[in-house]
């Protein structure tokens, strides 16, 4: 036994000393343009940004997390992101498997002139991972784990950001359907006014056509907004997994969000993002798939030994113990493994521009996403005054018309436009809103 294990353990003390050089642990690639991702818009001199914060401190408003629970429990996407989790748990546990020996037991019994004869010889072997083979399948599958974790989280992520913006998508609804019901009592009214005054010889028929014209416009848009929200309402119920119903909601004047949005630092705040971090992980294990395709061209050694008794009935038997060391190099497999380390190389330079192009992605998002918040700041600013102006010239014209100095024509226009600023003003309430919660997504955001 000595004399068969010796060169083996020979070859074994060499190759340990040498096999390290074969390849080596994966480190994060240096990306140039990194540092210029923000380089348009301010940013944190600190990690802190609005990513930090957790969607329950970010969404204040107790109907949304509500729902938000029910999606996070509820949805299937999800459910099956979790599902893929275990899989790549599963693959993980079987490559760590193969670090141990692989154990088989056998018996044998027959008879002859002497008796019964029986074996019983327990027999294990033992793949030596000499050049990393075993090593690099383990950290590629633990690649593919993390790669997996990091997609159920942006699954995570995204319906955190998707209940969101449908339940803020609802409430600028309910917002404008207010609103074009308010204006719809206005028009009536103008219409008995306009009435009035054409009983009085002060105006004529073309000026109470128009106002009820006017009003059937109003009461389209009506019929639109309610079926807007009677399908919002039920794209939010598929997202929660729930059959189509009515969500109890606040209102949009009511929702706080924070005054100063900070982004933090580039590569810090958008390596939290998970389909970045999940990129990443791709190009680790298309990085060890490369070391494996590698070790390859190296022999495998494989250490095999049974142990047992052999015997005939009603004797003692024997002891037998059989160990031996074996060494596999293929000969005729040069083109097969070149073909193999090729592929894997081409995979291993994809995964790398992958990643790349999925940091400048998010960000571009990022940098979007902040740029929206600060115009549609800008433009809440411009409605107010707008709004302002707009309700005077609207009292102003309807008490002129009244003392007939004004035209039925001014009175309408005012009112008109009236309508459609407070319709904007609407809008952009929930675009300043919309990109709150794109720059949180963008970020990585949607912590527990």
């Amino acid at each position: 036994m000595k004399k068969i294990l010796t060169p083996v353990l020979l070859l074994l003390t060499i190759v340990s000393m040498n096999s390290c050089a074969l390849y080596k642990e994966y480190e994060r690639p240096e990306i140039d343009f990194v540092d210029s991702l923000y380089n348009r818009i301010p940013t944190a001199d600190d990690y802190e940004s609005i990513a930090s914060l957790t969607w329950k401190e970010l969404f204040t408003d107790s109907i949304l997390h509500d729902l938000i629970e029910k999606g996070l429990e509820n949805n299937t996407d999800l459910e099956i992101a979790r599902l893929k989790v275990e899989e790549a748990e599963t693959t993980l546990k079987t490559s760590k498997l193969a670090f141990y020996p692989n154990v088989s037991f056998s018996a044998q019994a027959g008879a002859n002139q002497n008796g019964l004869n029986y074996s019983l010889a327990p027999t294990a072997s033992w793949e030596i991972d000499a050049f990393g083979r075993l090593h690099n399948t383990k950290e590629g599958a633990k690649a593919a784990l993390a790669a997996t974790e990091a997609y159920q989280q942006a699954v995570q992520t995204q319906l955190i950001a998707t209940i969101a913006d449908s339940y803020y998508t609802l409430l600028m609804l309910d917002e404008q359907l207010e609103i074009s019901k308010r204006t719809l009592n206005t028009w009536e009214e103008n219409i008995r006014t306009l009435s009035a005054l054409k009983r009085a010889g002060k105006t004529n028929e073309a000026a109470v056509l128009q106002a009820k014209a006017n009003k059937v416009n109003v009461e389209a848009s009506i019929l639109s907004l309610e079926k807007q929200i009677i399908e919002h309402e039920n794209s939010l119920s598929a997202l929660l997994g729930l059959v189509p119903q009515e969500f109890e909601r606040n209102d949009l004047a009511s929702q706080i969000f924070p005054d100063t949005l900070l982004m933090g630092l580039p590569l810090s705040s958008l390596i939290n993002r998970p389909d970045v971090r999940q990129a990443e992980y791709r190009l680790v294990e298309a990085f060890y798939a490369t070391n494996v395709a590698r070790s390859y061209f190296y022999p495998s050694i494989t250490l095999s030994g049974t142990a047992g008794w052999s015997g005939v009935s009603g004797n003692p038997g024997d002891f037998i113990f059989n160990a031996v060391g074996s060494l596999m190099q293929p000969i005729f497999n040069q083109g097969k493994n070149k073909a193999r380390m090729k592929v894997s190389e081409l995979q291993q330079q994809e995964a790398l521009l992958n990643f790349k192009q999925t940091l400048l992605d998010a960000g571009t998002e990022a940098n979007n996403a902040l740029v929206s918040w600060q115009t549609a700041r800008k433009r809440l600013d411009s409605d107010k005054l707008q709004i302002m102006y707009l309700k005077g010239a609207v009292m102003n014209t309807q008490l002129l018309m009244k003392n007939g100095q004004a035209d039925y024509l001014e009175v309408l226009t005012a009112q008109k436009n009236l309508l459609q600023a407070e319709l904007t003003e609407s809008t952009d309430k929930y675009m300043e809103i919309q990109s709150v919660i794109t720059l949180y997504h963008a970020l990585g955001g949607g912590l527990e």
